[in-house]
């Protein structure tokens, strides 16, 4: 195998004349190779030295989050309650799962309690690990028992307890520290994971740019923008925490097969393998995976990626669609979503190639290939939700309609009165400003696009080129599949062109619902590395890029620094007496099997920490989960008491938590609880408020006040028969 040391490959059987400044794709060894710039030297030694930097950044990045979360919360000195309650919203219900299977008295006992749970949707049995991809607290409880019984065969303590003076007039706990305690182990687990990114974001870089420097400077503006690349210190239990690591492999994978010289099955099969791991944590994974698939779709349609080389990726994700369906029982919504169409569509498209080739006007093959996508996505989708009967995932396109005043629902407007669901902020673009990634990714994104369109004027003369010698040539030359990837009509700037797609469709994400720039961020940083690389920067001298490099990185630490600094001196410690009473009221003066209904965020809570039924949670993204919370959420509308009464009775609650935020808070004009119910329920609008009325004048009858503080009151739901 030939090595790129700025040469070009020739084949003896092609005519050098026909395309005569022809790029050609590198291998992995090579780009590898030349990213240190040592086509010469052993493979292996550079390997392990790339390998050695990305294990550096990797512990560094591990450190990093641990430290934020310590600083965050003072996690080392809370007690094991105070560690629940801190878990918040979903991240508590997702804890809960893993709670259930390291308590249980065998593993096994405690995955068959998460497949067969009836104290999540009260009444209801349903499978947890279907419905909410809980493969990591599976993974993560069976680790830790094994872990836990092999210290204690070596006869080794893995924590250490001591008892904290609180102050702020509580009771002292005890706190225990160490991965033998299970809430260590797995958020420490968590952070072990995403330390891991950020060696993969180096190793991506750099074989992305083709330059060792392009690893350096995507590593640090991920670093100097943290705040804006991810959350994980903050909310580790969360699915992406779990899922996002894997979707950098998986790009890295894609990535690999659109440079190699000739894809073959194995990239498929790895794809499929990475887009697994990314999908089974993760239910918002396919929706991330169908912008690959749309952006890959866009590179086949510009003529810069073969049809075998797409089939081969289109494949992958197909088999990891199939194989998820299968792991997580035949959940129907992985089918039924835009992303299984979208793949069917492409295939449908992909095996039209004949008639492709048979239209002489590209623009028309483009116009009728998007809209054939498009339709065929549509119609599929149309049709399978009628034969699955399913609608879960119907919220999405009524979120995005909202967003533009199309549409109004109770539903819609919780999700969109959220700060995260909101539209990207301008605080975003200043801060990304200020340490100049913005600015440098428009410069990329500006630079990549003169390369693409140099590429096509130059492939228009050497067209004319080819013309004249056909004139005077018997037979036209014979491609070479080793000439790299030409051979399948796959070109250099293939890559390139597709991580500017995924990089628009996630930019796209993130303005409509900034919680997504999450995605944006960090492959911002990776797409800046290319302004190290030679195949898109190759206008200037190495020595010029370099020392513009080193400049634009310089300027970068200015605010970079100042950023990482401001994250390392975010000091608070979790507290919060009136959610502690709550739980501790709930424990000893309810039974083991009570029902209780609440807010989202509290209901989570109530089953992680007090071990109670509940009748609905966070998890929003089922139908019949967010029929269950609106009814639950009448408590907060002005219908009359008697008929919110028989509501939740009829759904077997026991309790009901009013909390005093939920019933006054208003995030924005228009957002408070009431004034989605008056939205909701003209017929009722000129009434009492009922959490009010409960609050303030006394609790309406036929309900029961049983507990009250400062931030809750809990209320009995007497049943029907009762007097």
């Amino acid at each position: 195998m030939a090595m790129h040391g700025g040469k070009r490959r020739t084949n003896q059987s092609a005519k050098s004349s026909a395309k005569p400044n022809r790029k050609t794709l590198a291998t992995p060894r090579t780009r590898l190779l030349s990213a240190f710039g040592a086509s010469d030297a052993p493979q292996l030694y550079y390997i392990a030295f790339a390998l050695a930097i990305a294990g550096g950044v990797s512990v560094l990045h591990g450190l990093y989050l641990s430290n934020l979360f310590e600083n965050d919360r003072f996690f080392s000195h809370l007690s094991t309650l105070e560690r629940e309650m801190s878990f918040r919203t979903e991240m508590g219900l997702y804890y809960s799962y893993y709670k259930t299977m390291v308590k249980s008295s065998s593993f096994l006992q405690g995955l068959n309690r998460v497949v067969y749970d009836n104290r999540t949707e009260y009444p209801d049995m349903i499978n947890t690990l279907k419905r909410f991809n809980l493969y990591p607290e599976v993974s993560l409880a069976f680790l830790f028992r094994f872990y836990d019984n092999f210290m204690a065969w070596r006869g080794v303590s893995a924590k250490e307890c001591f008892t904290i003076n609180r102050g702020y007039g509580q009771s002292p706990v005890e706190s225990c520290s160490g991965l033998g305690d299970e809430t260590y182990f797995y958020v420490y687990s968590v952070f072990g994971l995403n330390g891991l990114l950020a060696g993969l974001f180096f190793l991506m870089s750099v074989y992305l740019s083709g330059s060792f420097f392009g690893g350096i400077l995507a590593v640090a503006s991920f670093f100097f923008n943290h705040s804006e690349a991810t959350r994980v210190m903050w909310t580790p239990p969360l699915r992406e925490s779990f899922a996002y690591p894997f979707l950098f492999l998986q790009m890295f994978c894609v990535t690999w097969t659109l440079r190699t010289e000739t894809p073959r099955l194995k990239h498929a099969l790895l794809i499929a393998f990475t887009s697994v791991l990314f999908m089974l944590p993760w239910q918002f994974s396919q929706f991330a995976l169908l912008t690959q698939a749309v952006s890959l779709f866009g590179v086949y349609t510009l003529g810069y990626l073969s049809p075998t080389r797409l089939w081969l990726i289109t494949f992958g994700h197909v088999i990891a669609l199939l194989v998820n369906y299968v792991l997580q029982f035949g959940n129907a919504m992985l089918l039924t979503s835009y992303f299984g169409p979208c793949l069917v569509s492409v295939m449908i498209i992909l095996r039209c190639e004949s008639i492709w080739k048979q239209i002489k006007i590209k623009v028309v093959v483009v116009i009728l290939r998007v809209a054939l996508l498009c339709c065929g996505t549509l119609a599929l989708k149309f049709l399978l939700g009628i034969v699955f009967q399913l609608s879960d995932d119907a919220h999405i396109g009524d979120i995005l309609k909202a967003k533009f005043g199309l549409y109004k629902d109770f539903h819609t407007q919780l999700y969109t009165c959220a700060r995260e669901f909101d539209f990207m902020e301008w605080e975003y673009i200043q801060k990304t400003s200020t340490t100049l990634l913005l600015p440098a990714g428009l410069v990329t994104i500006v630079i990549v696009l003169g390369n693409v369109v140099y590429a096509e004027l130059e492939r228009v003369v050497v067209s004319k080129k080819n013309e004249e010698h056909l004139k005077d040539a018997t037979a036209s030359p014979k491609r070479n599949e080793d000439e790299g990837g030409e051979g399948d009509g796959t070109r250099p700037l293939a890559a390139v062109l597709y991580h500017l797609f995924q990089l628009m469709a996630f930019g796209l994400m993130a303005f409509l619902i900034m919680r997504l720039k999450l995605f944006f961020t960090p492959h911002l940083c990776a797409f800046v590395a290319l302004l190290a690389s030679k195949e898109v920067c190759g206008f200037l001298q190495k020595n010029h890029r370099r020392a513009l490099l080193v400049v634009l990185l310089a300027a970068m630490t200015v605010q970079g620094q100042a950023n990482i600094r401001d994250q390392l001196g975010v000091v608070g410690e979790f507290n919060n007496a009136d959610h502690e009473t709550l739980i501790e009221w709930i424990q000893k003066e309810t039974s083991p099997n009570a029902v209780f209904a609440g807010s989202m965020p509290v209901c989570a809570s109530v089953k992680l920490s007090a071990e109670r039924p509940i009748v609905n949670h966070p998890h929003y993204e089922d139908a019949g989960l967010r029929n269950r919370t609106h009814h639950v959420y009448q408590m907060y509308s002005r219908k009359p008491a008697k008929e919110i009464h028989r509501t939740l009775a009829d759904m077997g609650v026991n309790y009901v938590i009013v909390e005093k935020t939920w019933c006054y808070q208003r995030a924005k004009e228009g957002c408070s609880m009431g004034d989605l119910w008056d939205a909701e329920d003209k017929e009722n609008e000129n009434g009492e408020q009922f959490c009010d009325v409960a609050l303030n004048r006394g609790v309406p009858r036929p309900f029961v006040k049983v507990f009250r503080n400062d931030a809750y009151l809990v209320l009995r739901v007497k049943k029907m028969k009762e007097k």
